[in-house]
């Protein structure tokens, strides 16, 4: 029901317990960091392509400055842009208005959740000017980079590090129990399980694999933080201890941790698929079913990424065959949202573009990877540009393409207004070229032999080729451009939201439950008490404009 409560601006747009609000601090944030981790890149490119100059006149960047960079840069972008942005901040706004509840089951544990993580973030912000700078371990953080003071020198960079991660962490401890709670608990009368939005399903198990995957993590974190400061010897051979236990440790998080922010995304996709093709999710309960199993299989791949380790190649082989496995759910999904599509009345809004755009390049990033995950290939292409190239052919498509397919969607249910269609088609190709310009050569500078932490390539006489140089060169110019693709979103946020074209109910005709309220919500969401009738993907005719939904009518006489 809507609440008419008068609000203090504090207690309203700072400290408030409406989910919808906090989504939006959660995704502004996200966003904000998402430029800092960007600017990074632009400037260790710059030193990759020209590593012999100076880097925008500012000198050659030494060795540890290149290191803290690339450092920093993947820890803001996996775990301060696609986490808060896709699994908290889609997670709050869609969860409760999808499964037709007021607010989130615990609203006040949401607050909670978000400053824990706002915390977080100045913590890790602050790292960057304390003595030593910031960490420089790498963003998986391994051993001896991490842990030993002979490595990483008297760096309280890598402490606040360790300390960010782990209160980040419990943010998500805590938003992730409310999602799970919301979605399960309080969906409306007549709404079974099989009746749920595909992206209330994968946001639910993006949330339980996160809580059952972090807990390694942060006791390895915890042990890195003793190590450093107390003088055990968790990861120190020469004590009785084992670096190798962290690279464990870590990855039995790590892995699953790729699948709880591709869950979120992929229900995106299939949200905005099904409303811009005018037709039923294909294969509805496939897809459900796909994501329970990638969600048990998240747990048993993670030493794929410790096949040069000295892994005894007995063990190699199941993890080679799990992760050829855990590709199977996902290509069902795509071939049934390929299906989905195939002969619909497709409506090539900017947000479809980004969605039909995320299939085309995760398709890169997914066929690569299962080439990363066979051992006798990784062997060789181990820790090179083809695994940075990889890698970012599945994060960029999960943590901006989704999102921005997201964000063009449901811009109406977060601030009343459309985004411009014409600013939004330009930053749709402008990231689409770019982003493809960046990262294609690295899977020949990978198959050239290019390590991925080298800061200077002309020092390695393999890599000072004119093929080599011209790669990089070519790479760092995609990174500029696309970068400044994103002007024009920018540009075309902020402008829509104080003048934006003012958006109806329902601007997509789509069939999900949130587009049942204002737009935008006011607090409590809906007017009147909402009741499902049918599922959540049942359209009118073909080409017929729905003014109600119709899988969720009034209530007769006597009901």
């Amino acid at each position: 029901m809507s609440h008419t409560a008068e609000e203090s601006f504090i207690s309203k747009y700072v400290f408030s317990v409406d989910h919808k609000v906090i989504a939006k601090q959660y995704m502004i944030t996200g966003l904000l960091m998402a430029i800092v981790g960007g600017l990074l890149a632009g400037v260790f490119r710059t030193q990759l392509a020209w590593p012999d100059e100076p880097v925008f006149g500012l000198g050659i960047m030494a060795p540890h400055v290149y290191n803290a960079m690339v450092t920093m840069h993947g820890t803001i972008m996996v775990f301060w842009v696609a986490m808060p942005v896709l699994v908290a901040g889609f997670g709050n706004l869609l969860v409760p208005l999808m499964v037709g509840a007021d607010d989130m089951a615990f609203p006040r544990l949401n607050m909670t959740s978000y400053w824990v993580f706002f915390l977080s973030t100045i913590v890790l912000i602050i790292s960057f000017f304390v003595p030593g700078g910031a960490a420089a371990g790498g963003w998986t953080s391994y051993p001896p980079l991490s842990n030993s003071i002979e490595a990483s020198g008297v760096n309280w960079g890598v402490n606040l590090w360790v300390l960010a991660v782990a209160l980040e962490f419990v943010a998500f401890l805590l938003g992730g129990i409310n999602i799970i709670t919301t979605g399960i608990n309080m969906r409306v009368p007549g709404m079974s399980m099989w009746d749920l939005p595909l992206f209330v399903w994968e946001t639910v198990i993006a949330s339980i694999v996160f809580l059952l995957s972090v807990g390694p993590l942060i006791g390895g974190a915890v042990m890195i933080l003793l190590d450093r400061n107390f003088g055990t010897g968790f990861y120190d051979p020469i004590q009785g201890g084992d670096p190798l236990l962290f690279q464990h440790l870590f990855w039995f998080f790590g892995h699953p941790e790729v699948y709880v922010i591709l869950l979120p995304a992929l229900g995106i996709l299939g949200e905005v698929l099904c409303a811009n093709s005018r037709k039923t999710l294909y294969g509805y309960k496939m897809i459900v079913w796909s994501v329970i199993v990638a969600g048990i299989l998240s747990f048993v791949v993670w030493a794929h990424h410790q096949f040069v380790s000295g892994i005894d190649p007995r063990l190699a082989f199941p993890f080679s065959l799990m992760t050829i496995l855990i590709s199977v759910p996902f290509a069902v999904h795509l071939f049934a949202f390929i299906a989905t599509v195939w002969r619909g009345s497709i409506r090539f809004n900017t947000a479809m573009l980004f969605a039909c755009g995320f299939v085309a390049l995760f398709l890169i990033g997914g066929v690569t990877g299962i080439m990363n995950g066979t051992a006798a290939i990784d062997i060789y292409i181990h820790d090179t540009y083809f695994v940075v190239a990889h890698f970012h052919y599945t994060l960029v498509p999960i943590t901006f393409i989704a999102t921005f397919a997201g964000i063009y969607h449901w811009f109406p249910k977060l601030f009343g207004s459309l985004m411009n269609e014409t600013l939004g088609k330009i930053h749709f190709l402008g990231t689409f070229v770019f982003l493809n310009l960046t990262f294609l050569p690295q899977f020949n500078l990978g198959m050239m032999g290019h390590h991925r932490r080298i800061a200077n390539p002309t020092a390695f006489d393999f890599l000072s080729t004119s093929d080599a140089l011209f790669l990089q060169e070519l790479s760092t110019i995609g990174t500029y451009g696309l970068l400044l693709a994103q002007i024009p979103f920018v540009f075309n946020f902020f402008s829509s939201m104080f003048r934006g074209e003012k958006a109806e109910r329902n601007p997509w005709q789509a069939t999900t439950l949130e587009w049942n309220t204002e737009s935008p919500p006011g607090h409590g969401n809906f007017d009147a008490p909402q009741k499902a009738y049918r599922g959540p993907y049942v359209y009118s005719p073909e080409g017929v404009s729905v003014d109600f939904l119709p899988q969720f009518e009034p209530p007769q006489d006597g009901e």
